[in-house]
Formats: C-alpha cells, sequence, structure tokens
C-alpha cells in the first residue's frame, strides 16, 4: 500500500505523528493547518486520499472544507475521510455520516485514532 496523503488539520502533533506513521507504511505525506491551504496543497498536488480535521479555524472548517472539495471540479474525485475529535469535544450524543450533500466524505474516525484503523480506512479508500 502506498500513495500520496494529504493531511488537514490544525495540531501540529497530531500532523507530525500521524505523518511519522504513514511514511514508516511507504507513504507521501503532505500537511496543511487548515482547510484553506489544505484546499491549495490539494489542487496543486493531487493527493490520493485527503484526512480532513474539523475543527480548525472555526468548529465548522472541516465540514465547509469537504464541501468545497467535492464541488470543485478538480478535487471532487479525491476520497476524504474526516478524522476528529468533535463528538467528544463538544459533547455531542449522536455520530457523523457520510452522505452526498452535507458530509461528503468516505468515512469518520474519531479522534484519538487507532493506527490500524486509520490504515484500513485508508486502503479501503485511497483512490486508484
Amino acid at each position: 500500500m502506498a500513495g500520496k496523503l494529504l493531511i488537514i488539520d490544525d495540531d501540529g502533533d497530531f500532523r507530525d505523528a500521524v505523518s511519522t506513521m504513514l511514511i514508516s507504511k511507504g507513504f507521501e505525506v503532505l500537511t496543511a493547518p487548515n482547510g484553506k491551504e489544505g484546499f491549495v496543497i490539494a489542487q496543486a498536488q493531487m493527493p490520493d486520499l485527503i484526512l480532513l480535521d474539523v475543527m480548525m479555524t472555526h468548529k465548522t472548517e472541516g465540514f465547509d472544507t469537504a464541501r468545497i472539495f467535492k464541488d470543485d471540479e478538480k478535487t471532487k474525485n479525491i476520497p476524504v475521510v474526516m478524522v476528529t475529535g468533535i463528538k467528544n469535544d463538544m459533547r455531542l450524543a449522536y455520530d457523523f455520516k457520510p452522505d452526498d450533500e452535507w458530509l461528503p466524505v468516505k468515512a469518520v474516525i474519531e479522534k484519538p485514532i487507532n493506527p490500524e484503523a486509520l490504515l484500513k480506512v485508508i486502503a479501503e479508500n485511497i483512490k486508484k
């Protein structure tokens, strides 16, 4: 398994830890601290998959960014996996489910992440 992945997350420690793990598995890893920079990198580098946080510059930035990716002709076919701690942080009693309009992502993974579960989701969704 290999490919180019983009991690969009405002937590530098999270980006570094996940990058290190993914690089050790043979992936090329790009990173961005917010959705705006992530979108620019995605358009320029065309990653095989994007890992996207929710709460960055504002609490719904990841949701908004996922829809921007979906609506852009160049990035609309890049699989997006949401990796978030919003459920615990906001004490939400419900899960987020991917759908075509409101949350156009392939999967949602809660932080803290299980590395094996993350690798499985990546393998299942990486653009061929």
